[in-house]
């Protein structure tokens, strides 16, 4: 059954707008606080994801909306239809006036991510997927790369402030990729992260102790743009399991060697 095209648009009319508002508030002072040791929320967190909402309640009232900066609007069950978002993804790099940051909005059908949206309006970029008709930027036609060395790989990956694994674990595992991999980056944001993947510029990302409003618009571009997506032994991934590997699917074996290998060294859980 093909997917009621409100769905996209109205998607796309939220991050637009989302965007426009991060704009107002970017590199200005703000009132911050911390959720965690390392982790912050700003007023525009609260206040895009506050927009975000009322777009999409105006649109469809029915339906649950799950955001980072405030609870579930309905218990689980009261709709099929859960929109999972993200105001700020890169709220740190936010806050330190750092141009790397997007609005993440995905919309979950019966528990499966139909529709996925990242937005980053600093260079302009849309990023968009729907189950079964591929992944595009700014309208274009999206593919992820065709890199099957991990010599000649380009990684990216994070450090989330609240991690399963031990600081030792995580570093030990990027130390390994460093060595084996072309380079490494850290962007700060996993929902760019992933949409770069989509797109080609990096070939694969891992990170641990996501959740859901990071990763599930990021995770569809991948599948849709022919990448892979799973957690860190290859199975299925979860948008709640925390565990993240996605890639062009070419170099996948390889990325999942280095990230089992290194972590049953180090005694890692999970």
């Amino acid at each position: 059954m093909a997917l009621d095209p409100r769905f996209l648009a109205v998607a796309v009319e939220a991050a637009l707008a989302a965007g426009r508002l991060q704009l107002q508030f970017f590199r200005r002072d703000l009132l911050i606080r911390k959720k965690g040791v390392s982790d912050l929320v700003t007023e525009a967190d609260l206040a895009v994801e506050h927009a975000i909402r009322d777009h999409l309640a105006r649109h469809f009232p029915t339906h649950i909306v799950l955001g980072e900066e405030a609870a579930q609007s309905a218990p689980l069950g009261a709709s099929p239809y859960r929109w999972i978002v993200d105001p700020i993804d890169g709220t740190t790099n936010f806050a330190h006036g750092l141009p790397l940051f997007c609005v993440s909005i995905a919309l979950e059908i019966d528990g499966r991510v139909e529709v996925g949206v990242v937005y980053t309006p600093v260079i302009d970029e849309l990023f968009t997927a729907e189950r079964g008709a591929g992944a595009r930027l700014n309208g274009v036609p999206l593919r992820v790369s065709r890199e099957s060395a991990l010599g000649d790989a380009l990684l990216v990956t994070g450090f989330p402030p609240q991690a399963a694994d031990t600081l030792d674990v995580q570093l030990a595992v990027f130390g390994e990729f460093v060595a084996r991999a072309r380079a490494v980056r850290r962007l700060g944001s996993a929902a760019l992260d992933l949409a770069f993947v989509a797109a080609g510029r990096f070939d694969g990302f891992w990170e641990a102790s996501l959740h859901a409003w990071d990763v599930a618009a990021g995770v569809l571009l991948v599948q849709e743009a022919g990448g892979l997506v799973t957690d860190f032994h290859g199975g299925s991934f979860d948008n709640f399991g925390g565990q993240l590997l996605a890639s062009n699917g070419v170099v996948h074996p390889r990325l999942l060697e280095v990230l089992v290998d290194v972590r049953q060294r180090e005694g890692a859980a999970g």
